[in-house]
């Protein structure tokens, strides 16, 4: 009769530990859950991170989203052996931010909280600015961005350029203009 035991008790471990294993193979599946959280000044996304250590998590801003990546390991028990793994160990999730999120990573920031969520932080873009208009002057101007990936643009004289023939729609279009600024 022990033999029969034995083969129950191994045969329960295997179905426990496939169900274990499918388990958290759906919650690696399943995109993490968030609360998106609007201020005057900025936007808080709150993902659920439970069970995450600083060093497990990747946050990426990309294509209007806050994507979060959680690769978490699990702890080894001494005396102890894994019966059922329910746990996924890769989960990730996004969240997608609304047009007026200024999405600068310098000025954005995201803390995991003790209680096992990670907070986003996103400013707004200021909705509109005033630009001076200057004199055209003979100086080139330069005007650098801060994107490492774009570079610098450079706008130079027009004289130094070929011009452009634009076809004879444009001549209509001058001689109204002119039309109108002699008004």
């Amino acid at each position: 009769m022990s033999g029969l035991r034995e083969f129950g008790k191994s045969a329960f471990n295997a179905v426990l530990d496939r169900a274990g294993r499918g388990m958290s193979k759906v919650q690696e599946r399943k995109p993490l859950s968030y609360d998106l959280l609007e201020s005057d000044d900025a936007y808080l996304v709150v993902f659920d991170a439970p069970g995450a250590t600083q060093s497990d998590l990747q946050v990426r801003f990309l294509d209007g989203e806050v994507q979060v990546r959680i690769d978490r390991f699990r702890d080894f028990y001494e005396g102890f052996e894994m019966r059922f793994p329910g746990r996924g160990l890769s989960l990730d999730g996004s969240a997608r931010l609304p047009d007026d999120a200024d999405v600068d990573p310098g000025r954005s920031s995201a803390t995991l909280t003790k209680t096992g969520t990670l907070q986003v932080r996103i400013p707004k873009s200021e909705t509109a600015h005033d630009v001076q208009v200057q004199e055209e002057d003979d100086d080139v101007e330069r005007i650098g961005l801060d994107d490492e990936d774009e570079g610098e643009i450079e706008l130079e004289d027009a004289e130094n350029e070929e011009p452009v023939d634009l076809g004879d729609e444009t001549s209509d279009y001058d001689a109204e203009d002119t039309e109108r600024r002699d008004d």
